[in-house]
């Protein structure tokens, strides 16, 4: 590949920490070759001491490498045109306690030399956006954790970097907050920025990245794409409409015969999505909190950047406003969880299966949810009379496109959203 693809690639980077007399004694990072390619979100993770936040500094050119070299955006952060394609949020936030949340956002911009009418407009479009528009004449000082995590991040998108690293950005967040910020870290990598993510909540990184790496004692264990290293080949998942009692019982009995483990439960809301919808509802009722608001999402300058990719499957779950269903809901669906066990490799399928999944047909309803396109479009769903699934296509897994054709609900790859 090019170079140009990489925004951000490191060569044998290694840090050594002397004791007092100039001995080596800690061994940060070791001999570590990372490449992140432009426009992804890469999560860089790591147990406390591992040896992420000595690397991100480095790539700051806030601590000087032992040896090896890193390279940012075509270039060394040491330079000012590219420091200032950079945006970078630390683990710690380090405010002046006694500016208010409008007057900090200033004095970030004024570092960077934007005029004041630029200033003015960025600063009200990221308060907005981070949900502090109600509170920006308050001091700093004043803030919660999260409030202070929100007021960093929209300090990091000052200057419109092309780069964002950030270091435990959703780190003493509400729930709600970190639904927020993971549906705008999704946004923004849309729009062209490349995300260095490092953050301890593992559920968020699953939900946004492309790829991930992690670290231990300063050396890279493991890298790759979020769906090639968790998926599990061995266990096949099957997701269908809520069944009556009478298929549910055929189900297990096929899958007996063949000598397959089931488990068959309806699925759990998460515990996020749940909590989102309930202080959702108290925004939407106007009650009164003296905390941070619900973001804006991206607007004003942010806006203005060309989409350059589209959401991935994982994305969509993670951005995607809950779409109430008149007819099926999530407490309806049914999850079937299967482990089959052949007897030999070499056994063939057994035909009176395929007989007993055929046998009768039944009509499925659509869900009744609209899929927004690219450009934000709703496409209305067919009615129900005209689509016809049969037990076998629902075991398969296979949905429908809203074309009419059909296509396995899995096929989309995640090197599409990272390219």
């Amino acid at each position: 590949m090019a170079e140009s693809q990489f925004a951000i690639e490191t060569i044998a980077l290694t840090k050594v920490f002397p004791d007092w007399w100039g001995r080596s004694r800690v061994v940060a990072v070791d001999n570590l070759n990372l490449r992140i390619r432009t426009n992804e979100i890469y999560g860089f993770l790591g147990p406390n001491g591992s040896g992420k936040t000595t690397t991100i500094k480095m790539l700051l050119n806030l601590l000087h490498p032992t040896s090896g070299a890193a390279v940012v955006l075509g270039g060394s952060s040491s330079e000012a045109a590219v420091s200032s394609r950079i945006g970078y949020l630390p683990e710690d936030s380090y405010l002046y306690r006694y500016l208010t949340a409008y007057e900090t956002l200033d004095f970030y911009g004024r570092l960077f030399g934007l005029p004041s009418s630029i200033r003015k407009l960025r600063i009200e479009t990221l308060l907005d956006m981070v949900g502090l528009a109600g509170v920006g004449n308050r001091q700093v000082g004043t803030f919660s954790k999260g409030m202070a995590r929100r007021i960093g991040l929209a300090g990091a998108l000052i200057n419109d970097p092309d780069l964002l690293i950030l270091d435990e950005p959703t780190s003493g967040m509400d729930p709600m907050g970190t639904r927020q910020i993971k549906d705008l870290l999704v946004e923004l990598a849309r729009r062209g920025k490349t995300i260095l993510l490092c953050s301890h909540l593992l559920a968020d990184v699953e939900d946004i990245c492309d790829r991930i790496g992690i670290l231990y004692g300063g050396k890279m264990q493991v890298e790759g794409s979020v769906r090639e290293l968790l998926e599990q080949t061995g266990e096949t998942q099957i997701r269908t409409h809520s069944l009556n009692e009478s298929a549910t019982q055929r189900i297990r009995q096929i899958l007996e015969e063949e000598q397959g483990e089931c488990e068959i439960t309806h699925p759990m809301d998460k515990l996020e999505s749940f909590f989102v919808r309930v202080v959702a509802k108290a925004q939407q009722e106007m009650q009164l909190t003296s905390g941070a608001g619900a973001g804006a999402g991206i607007s004003g300058f942010l806006a203005d950047k060309e989409i350059v990719r589209q959401l991935g499957i994982l994305e969509q779950l993670v951005s995607a406003e809950p779409v109430q269903n008149p007819t099926i809901t999530e407490a309806d669906a049914v999850t079937i969880q299967t482990q089959l066990r052949p007897v030999t490799e070499s056994s063939s399928p057994d035909n009176s299966l395929l007989r007993t999944l055929t046998a009768s047909k039944t009509e499925v309803p659509l869900s009744g949810k609209m899929e927004s396109s690219p450009s934000g479009a709703a496409q209305q769903p067919k009615p129900a009379e005209a689509v016809k699934k049969d037990i076998l296509e629902d075991l398969l897994g296979r949905g429908k496109k809203t074309d009419g054709t059909t296509t396995p609900t899995d096929s989309k790859t995640d090197g599409e959203t990272a390219e």
